[in-house]
């Protein structure tokens, strides 16, 4: 057997705004809030599918700045199911999100912001979405727009 890295486990993200930040992988993209182990620091670990995906590290009575946004990471994307109901989703609580469809049309694409900056995008296989046309088709103006 020969090496390998594997799959992403989950990524991680230091903010001052915990409350804010686990209401929007509840409300926004379903995921749950789950067991964690007991660490000396406060956080929350959201799930996907029974799978602890985002960790999440409350900074706020630490001296530790607030980064912006993801830094040098530009997005982080999530395999995803129900385009039209996300899109839905997003536009009653009034979230600004960009939909595209990958040049072939193949995949459809949600991207929106988490409350620490943190680009998330949402893949969807068109094939498999049922009752939508399609998303918007990628534009040049698109790239480097996000």
């Amino acid at each position: 057997m020969g090496m390998s890295v594997g799959v992403l486990d989950h990524f991680n993200i230091r903010t001052r705004k915990l409350d804010d930040t686990v209401r929007f992988y509840e409300d926004i993209l379903g995921l749950e809030k789950g067991a964690r182990p007991d660490f000396a620091f406060p956080g929350a670990w959201m799930y996907s599918e029974g799978k602890a995906v985002v960790h999440l590290v409350d900074i706020s009575r630490t001296e530790e700045p607030q980064k912006p946004d993801s830094g040098v990471v530009h997005h982080v994307a999530f395999i995803s199911r129900g385009f039209a109901d996300m899109q839905q989703r997003l536009e009653s609580r009034k979230f600004k999100y960009e939909a595209r469809q990958v040049p072939g049309g193949e995949l459809w694409q949600i991207f929106v912001d988490d409350p620490n900056g943190v680009m998330i995008e949402l893949n969807y296989e068109a094939a498999k979405e049922e009752g939508v046309a399609a998303a918007p088709a990628e534009t040049r103006e698109d790239v480097g727009a996000r």
